[in-house]
């Protein structure tokens, strides 16, 4: 599905959703719940060719197989939490969406701390204190 289709399907659902919403609110619901699994069904397909491309591109860098692993889990974490603050926000709880995304932001540093350690242990090493451990 081209971009220009998922705007068009977003724009018709929100639409419908706007009707639905005053007289079945249920209705609503599952037309929002399934216009999302749609477009993200979409976005997906286009994703895995963009991943192998970066995948591609960071070993040529001479990225290891961790660094990758762990780009990909933080952007994995990203999107995970950013689907489901929206999903809390668009059902009115942004408290509960303010506290996903602390959790989601906590989650990417706790992942990429191998990474701080052997940037910390670097910077020292050219320091010349011989790193941190």
């Amino acid at each position: 599905m081209e971009l220009l289709q998922i705007c068009g399907l977003a724009v018709v659902a929100v639409a419908l959703n706007a009707v639905l919403r005053e007289r079945h609110p249920e209705y609503a619901f599952v037309l929002s719940l399934l216009t999302g699994v749609l477009i993200l069904g979409s976005v997906l397909s286009w994703a895995a060719p963009l991943f192998q491309r970066i995948h591609s591109l960071l070993e040529s860098a001479g990225a290891g197989p961790a660094h990758v692993q762990i780009l990909f889990k933080a952007l994995g974490l990203c999107l995970v939490t950013q689907i489901a603050c929206d999903a809390c926000r668009d059902l009115g709880e942004s408290g509960v969406a303010a506290r996903v995304e602390t959790a989601g932001k906590l989650a990417v540093l706790l992942i990429s701390l191998p990474l701080f350690e052997e940037i910390l242990q670097i910077a020292g090493g050219l320091i010349g204190q011989g790193g941190l451990g």
